[in-house]
Order: structure tokens, then sequence, then C-alpha cells
């Protein structure tokens, strides 16, 4: 009578410990806590970047300016921003006072070939009389001497003209190259003076990046690297470096590079621009950037295993590039890394694994 109460308290006791541990069926039907893209690291081949930043200015500038004097503006054929060519006038200068001093010189040289043209003939009197007592010495050598005088005066009258004629093509000042009117100080009634600037022009509409780059990074700069700047609406524009500056800054250490940027592409010059030279070539292992997660100032990844866990890896990150970064310890080619969401994960957590990218 007294064992059926005793087998049943045995019962008890052997059922209880087993209750308090979760069998292998519950353990495979845990709910997942997140559904999730998983990718393999990728090896690249990666260029080394140099940060740079510096300002945007002109590849070369032209000062256009008046060669003669004293002459009023009648015409101004062009304003700021004006796309010119190569001899295209810009601005007309008064013609009357430069006209008139054209006539005369060429009145001059008339003049001049009419009194060549005596002297010539008597010269050639001269020569034929020559020893035979008809003229004097004296007299043949001052015949043969205003031949050479006439002569010279006549090219002096020409020489004269010529510079004239210049005067008067002067009065139309043309632009000295293609490129781009950036600055007007001409004004229609004023009267110029030699040398006066009128206006200013950007050669061939070509700007460039003038950027400080830190000295220690000068021994891999060269002619022809690859660069590229932020442009004022986030795209990416592409330039090649076009010279290296010789000197360093004494007092921040930085040296300029030239960089040549493409036309009809490049933000107006006079700005401040920020961007990128790439030195050389490196192999990376990269991921996607939306597998970073930062946390106390480290940086982390979430791998699944074959039981489709998840474990937080602490990873050290570099270059980054195009939506990726590369990652230079804590993974491996072989690793399995979570794509995105891995703020929702916690360590040793059960996820669906939604497909897998190479």
């Amino acid at each position: 009578m007294r064992l059926a109460p005793l087998l049943v308290v045995l019962l008890a006791g052997a059922v209880v410990p087993f209750a308090g541990h979760p069998s292998h069926a519950q353990q495979q039907t845990e709910a997942a806590a997140l559904t999730v893209a998983v990718v393999r690291p990728v090896a690249r081949q990666w260029a080394e970047t140099v940060p740079a930043s510096g300002w945007l200015k002109p590849w070369h500038e032209a000062v256009i300016a008046s060669e003669i004097g004293g002459l009023r503006i009648t015409e101004v054929l062009v304003d700021v921003g004006s796309v010119v060519s190569k001899g295209q006038p810009l601005v007309r200068l008064a013609q009357e006072s430069a006209l008139a001093e054209l006539r005369q010189q060429e009145a001059a040289v008339e003049t001049a070939t009419a009194d060549l043209a005596k002297a010539q003939a008597n010269a050639a009197r001269a020569r034929k009389v020559q020893g035979s007592g008809a003229l004097s010495d004296e007299q043949v050598n001052d015949y043969l001497i205003g031949e050479q005088t006439a002569t010279a005066s006549l090219a002096s009258a020409e020489a004269v003209l010529d510079g004239q004629r210049i005067k008067v093509d002067q009065t139309i000042i043309t632009a000295v190259d293609d490129g781009l009117i950036t600055s007007r100080s001409a004004q229609l009634g004023a009267v110029v003076s030699s040398g006066t600037e009128l206006f200013r022009l950007v050669r061939q509409q070509r700007v460039e990046w003038q950027a400080e780059v830190s000295a220690r990074y000068l021994r891999g700069m060269k002619e022809g690297l690859v660069a590229a700047i932020d442009g004022p609406d986030g795209t990416r524009i592409e330039g090649k470096v076009r010279l290296v500056g010789p000197t360093v800054s004494t007092s921040t250490g930085r040296a300029i590079v030239y960089v040549t940027l493409p036309t009809g592409r490049t933000p107006p010059s006079g700005l401040y621009a920020t961007g990128r030279i790439e030195l050389q070539t490196t192999p990376a292992l990269t991921v996607p950037e939306t597998s970073l997660l930062f946390r106390d100032g480290l940086n982390y990844v979430f791998t699944v295993n074959e039981e489709s866990r998840v474990r937080r890896v602490r990873v050290e990150t570099g270059r980054r590039n195009a939506g990726d970064v590369e990652i230079l310890s804590g993974i491996d080619e072989a690793a399995r890394v979570v794509r995105s969401g891995g703020a929702f994960l916690s360590d040793n957590a059960l996820v669906r694994v939604e497909g897998e990218a190479q």
C-alpha cells in the first residue's frame, strides 16, 4: 500500500530536472530574429588615394589691354561671361586721328618716291659723264650720295607708314586666344592710355584644381596621375595631374599639385574643392559599407555560421570607394557577412538567410 505514493514521488523528481532545459526539437523550432542577405568579402585592386583640397583657378588668365593711347572707346562688343574666339573684335576705338596720320604718311611716301626717282636720274647721268671732265669729281659724288640718301629716306617713310597702318589696326582690340571673359573694365566713351587693362580672359575656358597635399606624399606624386574632385552638385569630376609644385610651404608643410580638369563639366573658378589623388593600385578586401556596425568607437560586422547563427566580429577598416569599404583585419574571404541590418541583431542570434552573393 505504501509503494504507490513512493513511486509517484520518485517519478515526479525525475521529471522536474528534465523540464528545466529546452529539448533539441525546441532549439530547432526557435524563431529567427531576422531574415538577412549575406555576401562574401571581395578581393579587389584599389588605388591608394591621397586626400587633397584647394581652389579652382584659371589655367592661364590673359590680360587684354590697349596698345595705343589717347583714343576714345566708341564701341564695346562683349561683356563678362562672353565666350570669344581668337582674333574676335572686343572693343573699337576712334579711328579719325589714326586715319588722318595714315593719309599724311602715305603722302610722305609718295614724296620720298619722287625724290628717289629724281636722285636716281641725276646719279645715272653723273655715271655716264664720269671721267669725261663734264662734271667735277665732287659733283659726281654729290649726285651718287644724293641717290643713296633718297633711297634711305623712302625706306624710312615706308617704315613709318607701316607703323601708322599698325596703329589703325590697333584701334580694333581683339581677343588674344579662345576663352571666357571674366572681367571687363572697358567703358564706352572712355579715353584709354597705352597699357590700360580692358578685359581678363580665361584661356580656352580651362579651369584647373590647385590641390594642396601633405609633403609626405610628394615622393609618389607625378604627372599623369588620376585625380577627382567632388563637384558642387555632388558629382565626381576626374582630371589628370599636370604639374607637381617644386616647393613646400614652410607654414603648412603642404605642396600644390596642379590638376587639369575637363572643359564643359568644370565648376567655375573661385570655388574651394575637396577630392583625392590616386597614387598606386594595391589589393584590398572589401565589403559593402552597409555591413558595418559602429559601436563605442569601433567597427564591427556580423558573420553567419553554418547553423545560421550570427557572430559579431570587430574589424579594422581602410579605404572607402563607391559604397564599399576595405577590411584590413578581422575576417577573410571565406566569411559570410550580413549585408545590412546589423543594428537589429545581437550576438549568437538565429537568422534566416535570404540569399548569398559572391
